[in-house]
C-alpha cells in the first residue's frame, strides 16, 4: 500500500467509504444467501442438490469447495474491515470531544442508529453459532452434511424453539443494522439531497424487510411444520 492510499483509508472519508464498501458487499451476499435458503420451499431434494452445487462452482479449474473458501475469506475481510473502519471512526468522534457535555441535549434520531453497536456485537456472535451449527455442524443435532435439508429442519424442529428465537432476535437486529447502514452508505456515496435522501430512506427499509423477512420465513416454516 503506497503512502497516497495510506493517506486515504486513514482519513475520515476514506474511512467512511471502506464502511460503505463492505457494507454493500455484504449486502449483495445476504440477498444471495437469502435467495438460496428459499430454495428450501421447493423441496428436499432440490435444496440438497443446491447445497451440492454450492460446493461444485468453479470446477474443474477450482477443487471442490474451493469457491465457497474463497468467499469465506473475501467475506471475512469485509467484515474486519467493516469493523476496523466503525471502530476507528467510533474512536475519532470520541477524541473529538474529550470533555463530556455538562448538559447535553437528547439527539433525536432513529432506533436502528442508537443499537447499531450492540446489534452489530449480536451478528457476529450468531454467524460464528451459525458457522459451528450449518457449516460444520457441530452444532446441529444431525451434522449430515449429505443432507443439509435434515439439517435446517433438525435445527429448527418445535422442541428446540429456543434456537428458533435466537435466530429471529439476530436477524432482527440484523434488519435495524441493514437499515442504518445502508442509508448510511447511500448518503456516504453521494445521496446528499432531500429528495436522495428520502430514496435512501426507502431503499434501506425496502432492503431490511425483504433480507429479514427471507430469512425469517424459513426457520418459522419448519418450526410450525409448514416445512418437514
Amino acid at each position: 500500500m503506497d503512502l497516497a492510499t495510506r493517506r486515504v483509508t486513514r482519513s475520515t472519508v476514506g474511512k467512511k467509504a471502506v464502511m460503505a464498501v463492505t457494507g454493500v458487499a455484504m449486502v449483495l451476499f445476504l440477498l444471495l444467501h437469502m435467495l438460496g435458503n428459499l430454495k428450501i420451499f421447493v423441496g428436499a431434494e432440490d435444496f440438497d442438490h443446491y447445497a451440492h452445487w454450492l460446493r461444485t462452482i468453479g470446477m474443474p479449474v477450482l477443487p471442490e469447495t474451493w469457491f465457497l473458501w474463497i468467499q469465506r475469506v473475501g467475506l471475512l475481510v469485509a467484515v474486519i474491515a467493516h469493523i476496523w473502519s466503525a471502530t476507528s471512526l467510533a474512536l475519532r468522534a470520541r477524541a473529538a470531544r474529550p470533555v463530556k457535555y455538562a448538559h447535553r441535549r437528547p439527539v433525536k434520531g432513529s432506533y436502528a442508529a442508537r443499537t447499531m453497536r450492540w446489534g452489530g456485537v449480536i451478528i457476529v456472535l450468531f454467524v460464528v453459532y451459525h458457522i459451528l451449527d450449518l457449516t460444520t455442524g457441530h452444532l446441529n443435532p444431525v451434522g449430515d452434511r449429505a443432507h443439509p435439508h435434515a439439517n435446517v429442519v433438525a435445527d429448527f424442529a418445535p422442541e428446540r424453539w429456543y434456537v428458533t428465537l435466537f435466530y429471529v432476535l439476530a436477524v432482527v437486529a440484523l434488519a435495524f443494522h441493514l437499515r442504518h447502514g445502508v442509508f448510511s452508505a447511500l448518503r456516504t456515496l453521494g445521496q446528499h439531497t432531500q429528495s436522495g435522501e428520502r430514496r435512501a430512506r426507502f431503499f434501506a427499509l425496502a432492503v431490511a424487510v425483504v433480507i429479514a423477512a427471507g430469512f425469517l420465513s424459513v426457520p418459522i416454516a419448519v418450526t410450525t411444520g409448514v416445512i418437514q
